[in-house]
């Protein structure tokens, strides 16, 4: 586990070391590396795909022997939605936006009934322009503020086109680690609007 730290850390340091500047210098427009990242995510749109646990803690409880979904349900100009479906449970949005330089990765969780839940809207912004299929998320200050204890979290997402989705949540300083492979070569049936949606 302190290895896989040491590899994350070093990537996250060495991707903002050397495309640091391509940010800086693009305050009207993403990198392109972030760019192509967006593309391959809207080739994906209306499609629905099943995945597995790769790894997470032992007391793991939310997602063990769950099935796992995820919707590409949403592409708007500068917005993508992936309802994440739990079990019965449909509470979960991944909400990506595009900002004038970087990608915002937040989460939207809902009741049943719609309302939002008390912890909410959290994720981070991308500090560099990672790579072609590998986007990374640092927890922002608004995330910090709601959840102290998420101060270390990175969230990172890899798409492999035509191969696997994959979502993964290191909250570094721990062992604590969540990864979650979707396969695309499967596409499946469309699953019911999240709790919350309207549309």
């Amino acid at each position: 586990m302190k290895k896989m730290l040491y590899i994350v850390l070093g990537i996250i340091t060495l991707l903002g070391c050397t495309t640091g500047k391509n940010i800086q210098a693009t305050k009207e427009k993403i990198p392109q590396q972030q760019q192509q990242f967006w593309e391959t995510l809207q080739k994906l749109c209306g499609n629905s795909y099943e995945g597995t646990v790769v790894s997470a803690p032992a007391t793991d409880t939310i997602f063990k022997n769950k099935r796992l979904i995820i919707h590409i349900r949403a592409c708007e100009e500068g917005k993508i939605r992936i309802p994440f479906i739990v079990g019965d449970n449909y509470s979960r949005t991944f909400i990506l936006t595009k900002e004038q330089d970087a990608l915002q990765l937040k989460h939207d969780h809902r009741h049943s009934d719609g309302l939002s839940d008390k912890v909410t809207m959290y994720g981070g912004k991308t500090t560099n322009a990672g790579t072609l299929t590998t986007q990374y998320f640092a927890a922002d200050a608004a995330t910090v503020a709601m959840l102290p204890s998420a101060a270390g979290n990175v969230w990172w997402i890899n798409v492999q086109p035509d191969k696997s989705f994959t979502y993964n949540l290191r909250r570094l300083g721990s062992d604590w680690e969540f990864s979650i492979r979707f396969n695309l070569t499967n596409k499946i049936e469309t699953p019911a609007a999240p709790w919350g949606w309207k549309d």
